[in-house]
């Protein structure tokens, strides 16, 4: 089963309730956990790359030209598109090159998204983040957010550390192995645990961490769909730590 409506984030918020009744008081505290589901795909996955690090608007305004240039979800059109083009939407040279890897990897069949779709979690991060550019957060994004997988949980994002220790009452935010381990308890709902706790981040600190659903043309056909943004108005110490040093 995947995530594809509100009904199956509350149905998931259930079992977790009666799973971890720890976590009752997180959701109380949260309030409504919004779905976020974006586009799958080569597109779904170049509008990530693309919003990573700017806001919401820039995001949208970056797609909205890139998908008007070319179609994204034709490898080889995005690969014998001239870099003006990735220059003239507004891609810095770090997106245009992960961009072109990923529609090379794409086009050579060392990344298949309806494999990815049907791996297990682990198998899917790995297909991914084996892609120049693309780490284990993006992927982790992609397999929540765009292919709607039930049991990935970001373990290496800050917001999701700083409402775990805040929500337990721990010391330190825990690290991304120790949250990982912590989260296993959450199994098989560790996408909407994540969800869960970014929701409850927001609520603590009235700043929202999660990737942002940014309004963008369709790749190729100019149609409103959603793509993720991590907003400039994002708290620099909840943006993924391992992913932060990359020049997108």
């Amino acid at each position: 089963m995947t995530i594809e409506t509100d009904s199956d984030v509350a149905a998931a918020l259930g079992a977790l309730g009666q799973a971890d009744p720890r976590l009752l008081p997180v959701m109380a505290a949260a309030g409504p956990v919004p779905l976020r589901r974006s586009a799958g795909g080569l597109a779904g996955l170049c509008g990530i790359v693309v919003a990573q690090q700017v806001s919401k608007a820039s995001a949208a305004a970056i797609l909205s030209r890139f998908s008007a240039a070319l179609d994204l979800s034709d490898p080889a059109a995005m690969l014998a598109a001239e870099d003006d083009v990735y220059r003239a939407a507004g891609l810095s040279r770090g997106k245009c090159r992960t961009i072109r890897a990923l529609a090379e990897a794409v086009r050579d069949g060392r990344l298949d998204f309806a494999r990815v779709e049907a791996a297990s979690a682990q198998d899917a991060v790995a297909e991914l983040a084996a892609v120049h550019g693309i780490g284990v957060w993006t992927a982790e994004c992609y397999l929540l957010f765009c292919a709607g997988h039930p049991d990935v949980f970001p373990a290496g994002d800050l917001a999701l550390q700083v409402g775990v220790a805040h929500a337990f009452g721990l010391e330190r935010r825990p690290a991304a192995k120790a949250l990982a381990a912590l989260a296993e308890v959450w199994t098989p709902h560790r996408a909407v645990a994540a969800r869960l706790f970014w929701a409850y981040y927001a609520a603590i600190t009235r700043r929202d961490a999660a990737p942002q659903p940014a309004a963008a043309a369709e790749a190729g056909n100019g149609r409103g769909e959603s793509a993720l943004s991590t907003a400039s108005s994002t708290p620099a110490a909840a943006r993924p730590e391992r992913e932060r040093p990359k020049s997108l």
